[in-house]
C-alpha cells in the first residue's frame, strides 16, 4: 500500500507556512558574501539557490582549508538521493578526495594529509550519525574503510578514529533494528464477530477502562508509543517516500529496488489503528451510559495529549470520535459533557490550512527550545499533515531548473521541515512505561469500518431506510443473521 493512500483523506492540499521556525542548530541559509556564481554554485541574496549536481558534490568535499557548513551537509545528504544513490555519492566523494589530495601517490604528503584527515573523518562521522540507515549497505562501509586506509599511514590516530566511528555506527544500527523488532507488533486482529457479544453480559472483550482508567496515565503511555515509533524514522524516509524518476537519468529511479520508508509507513498505520481503537471502544459497550463514559474518558485523554504536546495521538482520538459510526450515536452524545470536546476540535480544525493547530505547534516548539526538562521538550506533530506538507512542497516545486541545475532553494525548505522533525524525535520519553497498557494499545482487537457500523446500529437503531438496509446486510454478512 502506498504511503499517500495510507494517509487520511480530506486533508488540505496546501503548503505549510514557510515562516515556521527552525530547529536549534539548524540554519536554513547558507551564506556567502558574494552574489552570482561561485565555482558553479549560484547565489542569490547570499543564499545558495542552485547548482549542477557535480558542483554540489564538490561543495560537500573538504580540503586542507575548507569544510562545508553543517546545514549544507544535512541539506545535500538529505536531498541528493533524489538524483544519486548514497553509495554512488560516497564513491564519488572518495574518488575526488583521492584525486585532489593525491592519495594515490607512492609517497604521501604527510603534512597536507594531517590537515585534510580530520576534516574527511568529520564528514564521514556526520554522515553516519545523521543517516545511519545508509550504512546498512556493505558498499558504503567499503568506501568508508578504503578512505581511512589511505590516510591512516600519515597518522596512527586515524585507525582508532575509524574503529570508534564503526563501533558507534554498529551500535546505532543494532539499537535501531532491535528497537524495530521490540516494538509490539500491531495486531491485525479484527473483531467484527465481537458485535455478537454486545447482547451477552458480562462483556467478553476487555475494554480500555479496565486496563487504564486514568486519562493522564493513558496520555503518557500514548506518548511512549509515539516517541518509540518516531525514533526509528530516518530523515531520508521523507525524501524516499516521494522519489520519482530523475529526468536526467532515464535508466533508473533511485531506490527502485525498494522504497525505504517502512518506519514511516508503520507510523501512519499506528495512527490509523488508534483512530479505530477509539471508535471500537466507544461502540462496543451495550449501555448508553457506558458509551458516554468512554467518550468522556477519551476527551480527557485527548486534552492531556494536547497539554503534553502529543498532537498525533490527540488528532487520532478526535478522528476516531468523528467517525460516522460514533458521531451518529445521538442518544449517547446527549449524555456527554461536550464543551471540552468542542474546544479540542477547534484546536485541530482544518480551516485555514490547520491554522489553530499550527499556532499551537509553534507554541510547543518554542517551549521545547527553551525547555529545562524532557517533559517540556515533547513535540509530537500531527504526522499525516507533516507528510502532506512535505509532499506538496515536493510536488509544487521542480527538483531541477530548466537549465538542468538542482533547485537547491527547494531542498533548503525541505531540510528545514525535516530538520525540525529530527530535533523532536530525539527527545527521550520522561514518563514511566506501563507494559500492560502499551500491550493493550497495540493488540486489543478492533472493528473494521463495517464492524463499527454494525456495532453502532446495534446500539442505536437505524434512523432511515438506507441505514436499515445497511444494518440488515451487515447482520447477515458479519453475524450470519437475517
Amino acid at each position: 500500500m502506498g504511503l499517500v493512500s495510507l494517509l487520511q483523506e480530506g486533508m488540505p492540499q496546501t503548503l505549510s507556512s514557510t515562516s515556521m521556525f527552525t530547529p536549534c542548530g539548524f540554519s536554513p541559509h547558507l551564506h556567502t558574501s558574494k552574489e552570482g556564481e561561485q565555482g558553479g554554485l549560484i547565489f542569490q541574496d547570499g543564499n545558495l539557490t542552485s547548482a549542477s549536481l557535480d558542483a554540489l558534490i564538490q561543495h560537500l568535499i573538504p580540503t586542507t582549508d575548507y569544510y562545508p557548513e553543517k546545514a549544507y551537509i544535512f541539506t545535500f545528504l538529505l536531498s541528493s538521493r533524489l538524483f544519486i544513490e548514497p553509495h554512488e555519492l560516497l564513491s564519488r566523494v572518495c574518488h575526488k578526495c583521492i584525486e585532489q589530495q593525491r592519495l594515490d601517490d607512492p609517497v604521501l604528503d604527510k603534512a597536507r594529509i594531517r590537515k585534510f584527515g580530520p576534516k574527511i573523518l568529520q564528514l564521514l562521522t556526520e554522515w553516519t550519525e545523521t543517516f545511519p540507515y545508509d550504512f546498512q549497505e556493505e558498499r558504503m562501509i567499503g568506501h568508508l574503510k578504503d578512505m581511512i586506509h589511505r590516510i591512516a599511514p600519515c597518522d596512527e590516530a586515524y585507525w582508532k578514529k575509524m574503529n570508534q566511528l564503526l563501533q558507534t555506527l554498529n551500535q546505532k544500527l543494532a539499537t535501531l533494528s532491535h528497537g524495530q523488532e521490540g516494538i509490539v507488533k500491531i495486531s491485525a486482529a479484527v473483531s467484527d464477530k465481537l458485535v455478537a457479544f454486545k447482547t451477552k453480559p458480562p462483556s467478553i472483550q476487555r475494554e480500555i477502562l479496565s486496563v487504564c482508567s486514568d486519562p493522564y496515565t493513558l496520555a503518557q503511555q500514548l506518548t511512549h508509543v509515539e516517541l518509540e515509533r518516531l525514533s526509528h524514522i530516518g530523515p531520508e524516509e521523507f525524501v524516499q517516500a516521494f522519489v520519482h524518476k530523475d529526468p536526467l537519468d532515464g535508466t533508473k529511479t533511485c531506490f527502485s529496488e525498494q522504497k525505504k520508508t517502512s518506519n514511516l509507513e508503520a507510523y501512519v498505520k499506528w495512527f490509523n489503528r488508534l483512530c479505530y481503537l477509539v471508535a471500537t471502544e466507544i461502540c462496543m459497550p451495550a449501555k448508553k451510559k457506558q458509551r458516554a463514559q468512554v467518550i468522556e474518558f477519551f476527551i480527557d485523554v485527548a486534552r492531556e495529549c494536547f497539554n503534553i504536546g502529543n498532537f498525533n495521538s490527540l488528532m487520532a482520538i478526535i478522528s476516531g470520535m468523528n467517525m460516522s459510526p460514533v458521531s451518529r450515536l445521538k442518544k449517547t452524545w446527549s449524555k456527554v459533557k461536550t464543551a471540552k470536546f468542542f474546544i479540542l476540535e477547534h484546536q485541530m480544525d482544518p480551516t485555514g490550512n490547520f491554522y489553530n493547530y499550527r499556532t499551537a505547534l509553534r507554541g510547543a516548539a518554542h517551549r521545547s527550545l527553551t525547555a529545562h526538562s524532557n517533559r517540556e521538550k515533547i513535540v509530537i506533530p500531527f504526522f499525516s499533515l507533516l507528510i502532506k506538507d512535505i509532499y506538496f512542497l515536493n510536488e509544487g516545486c521542480a527538483n531541477r531548473l530548466p537549465n538542468g541545475h538542482v533547485n537547491f532553494e527547494k531542498f533548503l525548505e525541505l531540510a528545514k521541515q525535516v530538520g525540525e522533525f529530527i530535533t523532536w524525535k530525539q527527545v527521550e520519553c520522561p514518563f514511566e512505561q506501563d507494559p500492560n497498557i502499551i500491550h493493550y494499545l497495540h493488540t486489543a482487537p478492533i472493528f473494521t469500518e463495517d464492524g463499527l457500523y454494525l456495532a453502532s446500529y446495534e446500539s442505536e437503531s437505524p434512523e432511515n431506510q438506507t441505514e436499515k438496509d445497511r444494518w440488515k446486510s451487515l447482520r447477515s454478512t458479519i453475524l450470519g443473521k437475517t
